[in-house]
Order: structure tokens, then sequence, then C-alpha cells
């Protein structure tokens, strides 16, 4: 059971290979589906739909970011956990190399409506990548 008295808030993150993070925050800002969402000591419970984007974790002044590629999240007893297929620290997206990947998917032929739909998905991931990466 989650103690939910805390007085510290847990972020975990977890995609299929392993455990990415698990640590305190002050405050988590997470990118939604449909928009962002802010995650302070006391949140309610909850559970939502990730987009492609921009996690922060802020502890002590700091702000740790990272690409998140959708998933869930789920907000209960002052720990957030985020189950996403991938998790990158912003350290590690290389803009130019985004904007190439980018250039050369866009370009590429697609025949039928699931070779579309995953070449649309593909871009959508990359532009998300590529807003991340100009932040830094």
């Amino acid at each position: 059971m989650i103690d939910s008295s805390s007085r510290s808030l847990r972020c975990v993150i977890v995609t299929p290979e392993e455990t990415v993070l698990d640590k305190t925050a002050e405050f988590i800002a997470l990118p939604l589906y449909d928009g962002e969402l802010g995650v302070g000591l006391g949140h309610a419970p909850m559970i939502g739909r990730l987009g492609c984007g921009e996690l922060r974790i802020v502890e002590g002044g700091r702000t740790e970011r990272f690409y998140l590629d959708g998933g869930f999240v789920q907000v209960a007893g002052n720990v957030t956990s985020i189950l996403t297929n991938r998790a990158l620290p912003v350290a590690r997206l290389n803009a130019p190399g985004i904007e190439k990947t980018l250039e050369e998917t866009a370009r590429r032929r697609a025949a039928g409506d699931e070779q579309l739909r995953l070449r649309e998905r593909d871009l959508q991931q990359l532009r998300a990548q590529l807003r991340v990466a100009r932040k830094r």
C-alpha cells in the first residue's frame, strides 16, 4: 500500500527494458496526450495517457529533463509512476541528427494505410524530440 501521508514526492520512470529513474522531487511536469500536467505534493490520484514530449523533474532548485515517448502516468499517494516506451535524458538528444532523420522520414514512401499511419507516428515522435532538443 502507498503511504499518502509521505512528505516527499517520488517519481518513477519505467520502460520495457529498465527502471530509468526513481527519485524524490518537489514538482513534476508531464506531457499528456492533450496538454501538460503538473504534479506536486498531495496531488489527487489519477491515471493519464502520456503524449510525446518533455518531462521536467524539479528537485532542490535543479530541473532534470527527459524526452518521453508516450505511455501512461499514475499519480497515487505522492508517487508518480510513468510507464513509457522510451525515456531519454535531454542531453542525449542531438538536434541536427533528429532533423536529418525527420527529413528522411518525411521523404519515405508509404504504400497503404498502415505504412502511412506508421510514418505519421514516426514524424510526430521526431517533431516532439526536436522541440525538446531545441529547448536545451
